[in-house]
């Protein structure tokens, strides 16, 4: 990590994850844009409420929990590029490519909350390390598109599981092929593009057994529906737009109603006991 100050400027942003509103007219060019479908995700009521948000990135989520009304924020993230659960393909180089092209970590996060103005508190905790002993525990928490990019998932839900008092809502990727085609059959697809460093991807039904898997009880699911891609994303350069899928697009306007990356959401809360051995 830099020992430098991170400039506060959202303008000198590298580049933004998120599609985020901020005062003064300035809409940061996110990759991302969460705005159209945050309505439709699964809240719990967090007016009052201690929360977290796990791998925060440029913070979305957190600061949409600060808007509804949370007593208490914490996001947590890497601390740096290196720190992602990159394939050994990528281990050696992933990183240092990853800060050449979106510059310092956390750099987003540090100019959106300076814009806002906002409370919440930063803390460099990996997903695999969160403790009750490191970070206490909390009523609400929430954790967006980090699956994917983890080698275990389930372990990740279970270090969340045990720093979850209340609810817990988790917003992933999943497969609509896989979704469509198994309904109750949970599966998943092994992505594995070390360069992105994303491992798989389960359906629907995949989504809900990690979730139940770490010890969670699923009580609303939604989806599927578009993350859609941000103006950050649609200025790819032309090479990569011609490279992809002509068709891609149209089908996923068919069957999520916008073009944008696949996702669920479930809201679920800890189970208070193990369910029976059956055999």
């Amino acid at each position: 990590m830099t020992g430098s100050p991170i400039q506060t400027d959202p303008r000198s942003v590298a580049l933004w994850y998120h599609t985020l509103d901020l005062p003064g007219g300035f809409t940061t060019p996110g990759w991302f844009d969460l705005r159209p479908v945050v309505e439709r995700l699964p809240w719990p009521d967090v007016a009052g409420k201690r929360c977290l948000d796990v791998a925060t990135y440029d913070g979305f989520l957190a600061f949409e929990l600060e808007r509804r009304g949370a007593r208490e924020v914490v996001a947590t993230d890497i601390a740096d590029h290196e720190d992602w659960d990159w394939p050994a393909a990528a281990r050696a180089r992933g990183g240092i490519e990853l800060a050449r092209l979106a510059g310092v970590k956390g750099h987003g996060f540090e100019a959106a909350r300076a814009a806002l103005g906002s409370k919440v508190q930063k803390r460099l905790i990996n997903a695999y390390h969160l403790t009750p002993e490191e970070i206490g525990t909390f009523d609400v928490v929430v954790c967006g598109s980090l699956m994917l990019h983890l080698r275990d998932p389930v372990r990740a839900l279970e270090a969340i599981r045990s720093v979850c008092s209340g609810w817990f809502m988790s917003i992933e990727e999943v497969s609509v092929k896989l979704s469509l085609m198994f309904r109750r059959r949970p599966l998943a697809e092994l992505r594995y593009s070390a360069q992105a460093c994303q491992w798989s991807t389960p359906n629907m039904a995949g989504h809900r057994r990690m979730v139940e898997a770490a010890g969670f009880e699923v009580t609303r699911s939604v989806g599927p529906f578009a993350e859609r891609f941000g103006p950050g994303h649609q200025a790819r350069s032309l090479r990569q737009r011609l490279r992809a899928k002509p068709l891609q697009p149209l089908i996923r306007r068919l069957t999520l109603g916008a073009d944008g990356v696949p996702h669920a959401a479930l809201l679920s809360r800890p189970c208070l006991e193990a369910p029976p051995i059956r055999l």
